[in-house]
């Protein structure tokens, strides 16, 4: 007779950060602990910690979910256009080191051709897992709001050049952002829908009658509110009156004090709440390398005292991490830190459907997580439960 052996089970966790305070969708948990095992949120608790392989004390700081950036163009003086695997993955690791554990890559305007070949080649490492997906910013846009987009790439959205895109993604492709009153652009709207891409408005020149139709085929989220588009007038809403408005739409905003005011960023978030307000970096290369000469989509880029601008004068972008992001939420504008998660974290990662891996601390999730001092400054980095090195 044969004896089988048995192992005894584990009482351990991986990991637990202990003694922190840590904000969860039912609130902050103060003097809190976050148990973590193989790369997931096991535990969530207040009081003492449970044991574990590994404890690390916290000491009073804070706990949030890994960032979440639905448009960024790169960082470490490298771009999403850029080529390479090992220069994507320079750009990626500039935004992981500063807290942002899941993101899409933003491509500018290009040569349908071209974006093809960049979609075909970005599709690769989004199945490697090196970023969550490809945001085409153009080049479907208004020549009259083009912003740092090369006016002579831009063009309405026909069905072969729809299909063409999202067929080199091959499911990557994860927003189209296009200006609603260029010709054929509600039904582009109804074909991104379909093929599985969020439809984004932005760089728009449209009335709030040209903004709606939109809408109403499926369009979701709020390209950069404000920048680029139509401003907003008493008498005519336009699209930022019309997308603010709208429950259906969830508003980027570049929390960086340049392209918005702090009162503008304060009167939007508070009016579209926490479920529908999502903070972006619209980061371009120029992101943790600092101030000089740089490129974006073919135009010349000159950033001074961190702000990237075209010879014209023109923002072309920002050189905004998502830690900075959130810290302006919390003291510049006036939100909750709690507010500040949701929005770079929690709708963020519902508007990629993802919220079910990521965006908050629950257990189950992934161990994405930013842990923050008390001047809500990064102190460390962990993407699926392992520490990101700066």
């Amino acid at each position: 007779m044969t004896h089988a052996h048995t192992t005894a089970p584990r009482t351990e966790v991986d990991l637990v950060l202990a003694g922190g305070r840590v904000v969860t969708a039912d609130g902050v948990l103060v003097d809190a602990w976050v148990g973590i095992d193989g790369g997931r949120v096991s535990a969530v608790g207040v009081g003492p910690a449970p044991s574990a392989a590994r404890t690390e004390e916290l000491a009073g700081a804070w706990v949030v979910p890994g960032f979440v950036d639905i448009h960024c163009h790169g960082g470490g003086g490298e771009s999403f256009s850029g080529g390479s695997a090992e220069r994507i993955a320079t750009a990626v690791r500039t935004h992981r080191a500063r807290g942002t554990t899941t993101m899409l890559g933003s491509l500018v305007s290009a040569s349908v051709p071209e974006l093809t070949r960049q979609v075909s080649g970005l599709a690769e490492l989004v199945e490697d897992d090196l970023f969550a997906g490809i945001h085409l910013e153009g080049p479907f846009l208004s020549a009259a709001r083009c912003g740092a987009h090369a006016p002579e790439l831009l063009l309405p959205p026909d069905h072969d050049s729809v299909a063409r895109l999202l067929a080199a993604g091959r499911g990557s492709v994860r927003m189209v952002t296009l200006a609603p009153e260029l010709e054929g652009a509600v039904r582009a709207v109804g074909q991104l829908v379909d093929g599985g891409a969020i439809a984004a408005i932005g760089h728009t020149d449209a009335i709030e009658e040209q903004v709606l139709p939109a809408v109403a085929a499926g369009a979701t989220v709020a390209t950069h509110l404000f920048n680029a588009m139509r401003p907003l007038h008493h008498r005519e809403p336009g699209p930022i009156g019309a997308l603010l408005d709208d429950e259906r739409i969830t508003v980027e905003l570049i929390c960086d004090l340049v392209h918005l005011h702090p009162t503008t960023v304060r009167l939007a978030a508070r009016h579209a709440g926490p479920a529908r307000t999502v903070l972006v970096t619209d980061a371009i290369s120029a992101t943790g390398m600092g101030d000089g000469r740089y490129e974006l989509g073919g135009l010349r880029v000159t950033v001074t005292d961190g702000v990237p601008l075209l010879d014209g004068g023109t923002l072309a972008g920002s050189s905004l991490t998502m830690d900075v992001a959130f810290r302006n939420l919390v003291e510049a504008c006036g939100l909750t830190v709690e507010e500040a998660v949701a929005a770079t974290a929690t709708r963020p990662a519902a508007v990629l459907g993802m919220e079910k891996e990521v965006g908050r601390i629950a257990p189950g999730l992934r161990a994405d997580l930013v842990i923050l001092d008390e001047r809500l400054h990064v102190r460390d980095v962990l993407r699926r439960g392992e520490v990101v090195e700066g």
